[in-house]
């Protein structure tokens, strides 16, 4: 059975880092795509925003690159997602996800990832940054 347990969220000052984990089971890396969404208020979680995704190859979306950081360590079954230089417009609940048919790829024209393909999501964990 596929599962992903996330950790790591909270409340944290403008300007300050978070980093989430998802422990996972029941699969391996090199046959699923992983990836991070969140989901802003008044949204479904179906169109939660791909933040960053690791497929054939490792994207993140412009919204946060430079400042987000998604990495996997395949022997621990768990990948992470490394929050720095954090903003109030960055606040959201925080999934991550996997699929064995979800694609990850280049932005344009199409978001790097998108939350109806994937299957499997954790919980969702809450991020607020505010001063």
């Amino acid at each position: 059975e596929v599962q992903l347990v996330e950790s790591g969220g909270g409340l944290v000052q403008p300007g300050g880092s978070l980093k989430l984990s998802c422990a996972t089971s029941g699969f391996s890396f090199d046959e699923y795509t992983i990836a991070w969404f969140r989901q802003f208020p008044g949204r479904q979680r179906d169109e939660s925003e791909g933040i960053s995704c690791i497929g054939s190859s490792t994207y993140t979306s412009s919204s946060v690159k430079g400042r987000f950081t998604i990495s996997a360590d395949s022997a621990n079954n768990t990948f992470y997602l490394q929050m720095n230089s954090l903003k109030p417009e960055d606040t959201a609940v925080y999934y991550c996800a996997a699929d064995d048919w979800a694609g990850c790829g280049v932005e344009f024209p199409l978001p790097i990832a998108d939350a109806v393909d994937f299957d499997h999501w954790g919980q969702g964990t809450q991020v607020t940054v505010s001063s």
